[in-house]
């Protein structure tokens, strides 16, 4: 990291050391919390009139200049115009924020270390439904917002509060992300914007057509205006990459013993090899017996269509001059169809007695080969997911203001979405071909003995069972059908509501340092809801993949190039979808039903009432005041116990009610020691709500891996006591430099526990089994994070100019993993890095940028691993020439370096997964007027 750091501390010192001081007016008073307008660019130094980047980026100081609070600002350079293609992206440039990268385009943000799911999104101070599509495993039904769904040409500015004020909706834990959209009688009349362009990512091969339109008016006295504003944006992704299925055998057992793969031990300690005549390189058969060895070897060729259409539009009618009414309403439509082929192999569940040799380093079986399997030696999973993703929002907001100040706000709204999958169609076939495994902490080889992609050598499930769906006996023709289950449709669909209503006042005072005083209330009625339906399919005798009468292909060449995946493994069968679709089409299939044990919904009801004093006085200004919430979760899900006696029991429907009562208290305060340097500090305790499907304590297993999750209708929040403390210096217009300090102490923190050797019945061999790992979410865990930020952004000469940042942050848990080490805190990387040199003169203007972040946990994977993401580089490059006041022509590059998103299993050797997304070029012609 020294380079790094080193880097950083000089582009900024350069851009400073340039500059001469000049004395700056001081600000005004912070902007109230309902402003809707960009505040003006800054033009103390009494000369120069900028537009463009240079004059969003000189907003965006001014408004953070003039905050109250802790508050980072990103603002868009003209109408239509925002920095980068994802709203997600731009925010990663702010110091403190990160990204996952791990499907190309970022989605979520982590704040100051803390999880994305702990962190609130608010539409114009409100809180927007949300629900994903079904492929991310840390999305189920979380808290925050896929920011991949939002135009970024809709948005007028981000804030992120990292210290909260009481009048800020609470629920995050790191920050808050307010997002602002335009208003048309803020907006001069007749406003145009369109624009086109095409889209094209190098992995795919595949480009798309783009566009956007907006159109504001308002009539001259400014009592009535509407705007309208359509996007439409299609991308063709294609990732592809290797991922183990965790690490079997990673620590000894209880009573010291280990549950190696390849080695019996007899009741007197002896050992021998289940596989009789195999050799070991590397280590003797002890080391054999207790070293790990990847569970699963996957090769996963991913492919997804994310089309999406937004209409949004807003109409303002000021009756009287001090009242102002607001409709607004947002529809986006989401297409983010996706198709997965997996093929994989699990070397000690199914060939551990076939093993012919392995390769021991480190403790880690890092090479073997196998002879044929008896039963099968790897499996092709095809997963075709429909997911249409749709967002509906309505709100109406009154805005009234005294002569002497006084305000009162009315607000109230409506928002519906839905995701998921619907269905998602599942089909697998299974090989027995002989195979060898190999990898590196950056590679992985898998060879066949024999092709691949013959879909001669593979074959469906031969294993006839009694078949039952949901407890209930399959009936065929009267009598309960012996088959084989070779796949079936999954219906998982998400439904998030959300009705909001409140006031918001303000009472001018004169009181001591006191000059406002703020109070409010609000309540919402939140509703998340899963519904689980699905159909299961079979046949009764097995088939070869070459007599399923359907068109059957190759994985195409190149597909894994550059991934780290290597060998014959990286061509095998493919199937298209419609293939896929059509097997299970034409085999025996049961009715539709309703997954009871796959159903749940949270129906949460939040009472918050806020009283916050603003004050400003010696040059200290800020706020003090407090929140007090009162919530109310009823968990509605369903629990399976099987027993001996009845291993298929039917799901019974059950109920939980939890409620609690939290005061929130904060303290935000500014001192401006001159014109040109601000000290911040604030502390606030601060809540951040449980995932809703955390809330739902039905279990969901994975039957391959012999792992099973659940929740807890139990949980009580997350709590946090935030510390922050920073530095500003203005030293002239369009100039920061500046420092903070935070500290997070965070309390009742969510952790997983996991039970070993549970007993539940495995749908793929009819029985039950007792070898299930099940985890569920408990509160009693304790975190604390320490941070420290340097940013700083210049105008240099010339048109040149540069923004900068660092952040160093680190965390310590009361969590561990199953082996018993610490786990950090999910999504912080102890360094993170943002260079961003950019160029504006006269019609032209570039911006190149760096963003770097080091190693960071993810999440628990399977059999309990501890997913780490390696460090990751990223450079984007965009320019654009203006040739009148009108057109304007832009080009962007997203990841020109190909990165690869590269996860381990605690340490860079024992690999989880290795990605490639691509690279994405964008080219667009914008209208304005």
């Amino acid at each position: 990291m020294k380079f790094y750091t080193g880097l950083l501390s000089s582009t900024i010192l350069a851009g400073l050391t340039v500059l001469p001081a000049a004395a700056q007016t001081a600000p005004a008073e912070a902007p109230a919390a309902t402003a809707q307008a960009t505040a003006p660019a800054d033009s103390s130094d009494g000369d120069i009139v900028v537009t463009g980047l240079r004059e969003s980026l000189r907003s965006a100081i001014s408004v953070k200049r003039k905050a109250n609070a802790v508050v980072d600002v990103i603002t868009s350079e003209a109408i239509g115009k925002f920095p980068d293609r994802n709203v997600a992206e731009s925010l990663s440039h702010i110091p403190g924020v990160s990204i996952d990268r791990r499907f190309g385009e970022g989605e979520k943000v982590a704040i100051l270390g803390t999880d994305p799911a702990l962190n609130r999104m608010l539409l114009d101070g409100h809180a927007l439904a949300s629900a994903d599509w079904g492929g991310n495993d840390n999305d189920p039904s979380s808290r925050t917002f896929n920011y991949s769904l939002l135009a970024p040409e809709l948005v007028e500015r981000l804030e992120v509060y990292k210290s909260p004020e009481p009048r800020v909706e609470e629920g995050s834990l790191g920050g808050t992300v307010i997002v602002r959209t335009r208003r048309p009688l803020d907006t001069p009349a007749n406003s145009i914007f369109a624009s086109g362009g095409y889209t094209y990512n190098d992995r795919s091969d595949k480009g798309n057509i783009r566009g956007s339109g907006l159109y504001s008016w308002k009539n001259k006295s400014d009592t009535f205006g509407f705007l309208v504003a359509a996007t439409y944006d299609k991308q063709s992704l294609t990732r592809a990459g290797v991922e183990f299925f965790g690490y079997d055998n990673v620590a000894p057992n209880a009573n010291g013993t280990y549950s190696s793969p390849f080695v019996n031990r007899a009741a007197d300690g002896t050992l021998s090899l289940k596989s009789p005549g195999a050799t070991i390189n590397g280590g003797t058969i002890s080391d054999l017996y207790k070293a790990a060895s990847p569970f699963g070897i996957n090769y996963a060729y991913f492919q997804q269509t994310r089309e999406r259409k937004s209409v949004s539009g807003t109409v303002q009618y000021r009756p009287v001059q001090n009242l102002t009414l607001t409709l607004n309403g947002l529809h986006i439509d989401g297409n983010y169809n996706n198709y997965s082929q997996s093929m994989y192999t699990i070397p000690g569940a199914w060939t551990g007695d076939v093993l012919t040799s392995a390769t021991i380093a480190n403790g880690t079986v890092t090479g073997a080969t196998f002879a044929g399997a008896k039963n099968q030696s790897a499996q092709l999973d095809t997963l075709v997911r429909k997911t249409k993703l749709k967002t509906d929002n309505i709100n109406l907001f009154a805005d009234w203001e005294g002569s002497g100040g006084a305000k009162i706000a009315f607000a109230g709204g409506w928002s519906k979405a839905t995701g998921g999958r619907n269905p998602e169609y599942l089909f697998n076939v299974q090989t027995k071909l002989p195979y060898s495994y190999a990898f590196t902490p950056n590679s992985a080889t898998v060879n066949f003995v024999g092709d691949p992609t013959n879909a001669a050598n593979y074959f469906t499930n031969p294993r006839n069972n009694a078949a039952q769906i949901e407890g209930r006996p399959v009936i065929v023709n009267g009598t309960q059908l012996n088959g084989a289950q070779i796949g079936g449709q999954d219906f998982s669909v998400t439904t998030d509501r959300d009705i909001f209503g409140g006031y918001d006042a303000t009472i001018p005072v004169s009181f001591g340092p006191f000059t406002e005083v703020l109070l409010g209330s609000r309540v919402t009625d939140h509703l998340n809801r899963i519904d689980g339906r699905g159909i299961n399919t079979y046949l009764t005798t097995s088939k070869l993949g070459s007599q399923l009468g359907v068109t059957t292909l190759a994985t195409p060449d190149g597909t894994f190039s550059g991934s780290g995946g290597n060998g014959n493994a990286t061509q095998y069968l493919n199937l298209p979808e419609q293939s896929v679709i059509d097997i299970l089409a034409n085999s025996i299939n049961t009715p539709l039903i309703t997954k009871v044990g796959a159903t749940t919904s949270v129906k949460e009801t939040v009472a918050a009432s806020y009283l916050q004093a603003n004050f400003n006085q010696g040059g200290f200004r800020g706020n003090i005041g407090g929140r007090l919430v009162y919530t109310r979760d009823v968990s509605n899900y369903a629990l399976t116990l099987p027993t001996v006696a009845n291993p298929t029991p039917a799901p019974v429907p059950t109920t939980s009610t939890t409620d609690y009562l939290k005061f929130l208290p904060s303290l935000n305060i500014a001192y401006e020691a001159s014109q040109q340097i601000i000290f911040r500090g604030a502390v606030a305790k601060v809540i951040s709500r449980p995932r809703y499907q955390d809330l739902a304590a039905s279990i969901t297993q994975n039957d391959t891996t012999f792992d099973a999750g659940g929740g807890n209708p139990d949980l009580k929040p997350y709590e946090s006591v935030n510390y922050e403390l920073t530095a500003e210096y203005y030293p002239r217009a369009g100039t920061l430099l500046a420092v903070e300090l935070f500290r997070r102490e965070i309390s009742n923190y969510i952790i997983n526990i996991r039970q070993q050797n549970v007993t539940l019945f495995n749908s793929l061999t009819g029985q039950l089994d007792n070898r299930y790992n099940v985890s569920r979410p408990i509160n009693g865990g304790k975190a604390t994070v320490n941070g420290a930020l340097v940013s700083g952004q210049a105008e240099i000469w010339g048109g040149f100019g540069l923004q900068a940042n660092y952040s160093y942050q680190d965390s310590k848990t009361s969590s561990v993993d199953v082996t018993g080490a610490a786990l950090n805190l999910p999504y912080l990387s102890k360094h993170t890095v943002n260079v961003i040199p950019y160029f504006e003169k006269g019609p032209f203007q570039a911006r190149l940028s760096y963003s770097y972040r080091s190693s960071y946990f993810r999440t628990i994977g399977r059999l309990g691993s501890r997913e780490m993401v390696a460090p990751y580089n990223q450079v984007d490059l965009s320019a654009s020439f203006k040739l009148n006041d009108s057109i304007t022509f832009t080009a962007n590059a997203q990841n020109l370096l190909d990165e690869t998103y590269l996860q381990y299993n605690g340490t860079p050797d024992r690999p989880t997964a290795f990605y490639k997304n691509g690279r994405t070029f964008v080219g667009s012609v914008s209208f304005r007027m």
